[in-house]
């Protein structure tokens, strides 16, 4: 049995530059791939606490069981889900006490299962499902697909993000909708349509005057 990592965020920080006179743009929250722009909702410090939490936590489950455990870690938020199996409860129960203790982490999720690892025709299936998933967001217009994480784990979909009602009832459908699916678990954080157009809202560039080229006093 071999121990997986689980799958890392990926994570752009991107800063603004002046260059021969042109700015490049500035990203807040978000990535730029191939000129397109992936919005995150979290806060990039949280990105960055997300990524840390994940490796702190894979190294101390790793050190402690090893391959004897199959655990991914997924942070989202700084809220941490734990899916996979383990081979008794009292590692179960040890895992998610020794992951609250992870810096940063704020609350934790425990879905392992008490049960042998899973082979890895299973788990390269739950990849799949994954992927399945993440191009049906793509392909949605109505939702924004950066602004969910995707978790497979034997047929069970986990889906986490900081999204509205309307949001998670459209996913969760969409996720039913994938084959190979047994379940949905929905993971989220609501917030009102009020929050979520304030989030969504770009930021407005400060006005110049053209004549001094400064900001006019308000």
């Amino acid at each position: 049995m071999k121990f997986v990592y689980p799958t890392r965020l990926l994570v752009s920080l991107l800063a603004a530059a002046t260059l021969a006179g042109c700015a490049a743009p500035l990203i807040l929250g978000g990535a730029a791939v191939g000129g397109m722009v992936a919005i995150d909702r979290r806060t990039t410090g949280t990105q960055v606490e997300d990524e840390g939490i994940e490796l702190r936590a894979t190294n101390q489950i790793f050190g402690d069981y090893g391959d004897k455990v199959h655990i991914n870690v997924t942070s989202f938020n700084r809220q941490v889900l734990l899916t996979g199996e383990v081979p008794t409860q009292e590692v179960r129960d040890a895992v998610a006490q020794r992951v609250a203790k992870v810096a940063n982490v704020r609350s934790i999720v425990n879905e392992l299962a008490v049960m042998p690892s899973t082979p890895l025709t299973q788990r390269s299936n739950d990849t799949f499902i994954t992927g399945k998933m993440r191009a049906s967001l793509v392909d949605a217009k109505d939702l924004t697909a950066s602004a969910f994480k995707v978790v497979t784990e034997r047929g069970v979909i986990y889906l986490m993000g900081i999204v509205s009602q309307r949001e998670a009832k459209r996913a969760t459908a969409i996720a039913r909708g994938v084959t190979g699916v047994r379940k949905v678990v929905r993971v989220f954080e609501y917030v009102s349509d009020d929050d979520l157009a304030r989030m969504n809202a770009p930021a407005r560039a400060p006005v110049t005057d053209t004549n001094s080229g400064t900001a006019p006093a308000k």
